[in-house]
C-alpha cells in the first residue's frame, strides 16, 4: 500500500470534526486500521466506510467504543449465519431437483 492511497487521520477527523482519540479508541478495540508512516497515522482506504459507519454509531445514537465493538461483532456474525443459510438452501435445492 502506497502513500498515495492512505488518507491522513489528521484530515479525517477535521473533515468529520471528531478527536483523533475516539479513532484510536477504536483501534485498540480491534475495529478499525491505523497504518502508521513516517510517525504520521492514515487510514487504509478499506477502512473508511467502516470507520464512518462507527462515527454514525456514536453520534446519532450515543454509542460508546464498547458497545460499537459489541455490534460490529454481531453483525460480522450475522453476515456468516446468513452466508451458512444460503449455502445450506443451494445444497437443499440441489436435493429437491433430483427428486
Amino acid at each position: 500500500m502506497t502513500k498515495a492511497t492512505l488518507i491522513s487521520a489528521s484530515e479525517f477527523c477535521v473533515y468529520h470534526n471528531i478527536e483523533f482519540s475516539f479513532i484510536r479508541n477504536l483501534k485498540e478495540f480491534g475495529l478499525v486500521k491505523i497504518v502508521n508512516f513516517q510517525q504520521t497515522d492514515y487510514i487504509p482506504p478499506d477502512q473508511i466506510e467502516k470507520l464512518e459507519r462507527m462515527i454514525r454509531m456514536h453520534r446519532e445514537l450515543e454509542i460508546n467504543p464498547e458497545g460499537i465493538d459489541t455490534i460490529d461483532h454481531l453483525l460480522v456474525r450475522m453476515i456468516h449465519l446468513q452466508q451458512e443459510v444460503t449455502k445450506l438452501k443451494n445444497r437443499l435445492r440441489l436435493y429437491e431437483d433430483n427428486e
